[in-house]
């Protein structure tokens, strides 16, 4: 087949969990013999043409001069190229951006499209905002040809919102079992005497109540902030609101996946406050890497955790947690995450799952 894939801002992975998935499932795509076009932002530090057999586009990205309406451009840019190319299968990854412009895609093709979380319930957006999302999927469900749900929650509310089927196909990730304690010499921590989150930092998930929490506990050990920290309002709020609390760390942004497999594999407790949308790759990540994990309290973190994690909805379950549980006393938690990867959520059985569903959509 030849594919296109939409609604990253590209690979090799330098943002979050859409451009991790392209970058996994495209390589998987090209060594099992298929044509596969990734579209990359023109500001992309990526700048090559073909990267592990998979080929590059890149398009026009205006966002670092206008802001957030050039992702609508980009996006627009993407899809006329896509016009010229005769793929079979275009896999659009979300739609807040792009379903405006569904009526440009191309008809010849088949638009698969994955629905993402629900992006209309982020704190982030004003009210006007989140009805013009509620709007953008709605256009997206019309426009598609099939659609894929990455979480149960997600394929419910498709299901009772619209009264349309998605495939449901979670991330998936790699098991880590090569830890190096050296490396944690660059974070100035110690094994199992940190804890941590990795996310973007915006309020829906919980980074705050997290932090409070923190900050509340008896138990004083340094509390690693991972994520670009300067990149939203929201972001430079939190490092000024605790600056003075000397345990807080904002590490920023972290790409190397070696060293953020080290520190889940190494911290004591593993924070997950997203709340809104589906499987996170962060969330599975962690469990593929010994992590301990503290999940916020919703139906998207619990259908894949089950009993296996503890779960917060304020900054006093937090400080309790982080007060009373040692790693080291939940062996039972760690498999049974771990062995989750294993059976449901690995890259070469996701990766599987995906290309399966492609292949019905073309029958």
């Amino acid at each position: 087949m030849k594919i296109a894939i939409l609604g990253t801002r590209g690979v090799p992975n330098y943002h979050g969990g859409f451009e991790q998935f392209a970058e996994y499932f495209s390589i998987f795509l090209a060594n099992n013999n298929h044509e596969v076009y990734v579209y990359n932002s023109s500001t992309h530090p990526f700048q090559e043409s073909n990267y592990k057999g998979v080929h590059i586009l890149h398009c026009n990205d205006p966002e670092d001069k206008i802001g957030t309406v050039g992702q609508f451009i980009y996006d627009l840019n993407c899809i006329l190229d896509s016009r010229k190319r005769n793929f079979d299968i275009i896999l659009q990854l979300g739609y807040t951006s792009s379903s405006v412009w569904c009526k440009l895609l191309p008809k010849k093709s088949i638009v698969v499209t994955n629905m993402d979380g629900l992006e209309w319930k982020r704190f982030k957006y004003s009210k006007p905002v989140r009805q013009f999302l509620k709007y953008a999927e709605k256009l997206a469900i019309r426009s598609s040809d099939y659609l894929i749900s990455d979480s149960l929650g997600i394929q419910n509310y498709i299901t009772k919102k619209y009264n349309i089927d998605s495939r449901y196909i979670a991330y998936g990730a790699e098991l880590f079992n090569t830890p190096k304690l050296e490396i944690l010499n660059k974070y100035n921590v110690k094994a199992s005497n940190y804890n941590m989150l990795i996310a973007r930092l915006e309020p829906e998930n919980n980074i705050e109540t997290i932090l409070d929490g923190a900050v509340l506990a008896n138990t004083k050990i340094p509390f690693l902030v991972i994520g670009k920290h300067d990149a939203n309002k929201f972001g430079v709020y939190l490092k000024n609101k605790f600056k003075n609390s000397k345990d807080i760390r904002f590490i920023d942004g972290i790409y190397n996946l070696e060293h953020l497999n080290n520190l889940r594999y190494y911290s004591n407790l593993y924070f997950h406050g997203h709340s809104v949308g589906g499987t996170n790759p962060s969330l599975l990540e962690a469990m593929a890497s010994n992590a301990l994990i503290v999940a916020h309290d919703n139906e998207f973190n619990k259908s894949i955790l089950k009993d296996e994690a503890f779960y917060f909805k304020s900054e006093i379950d937090v400080k309790q947690y982080i007060d009373t549980i040692s790693k080291k006393e939940h062996p039972n938690k760690l498999e049974y995450c771990y062995n989750e990867i294993v059976t449901k959520f690995n890259w070469k059985l996701i990766n599987k799952k995906y290309l399966d569903f492609l292949n019905e959509c073309c029958k």
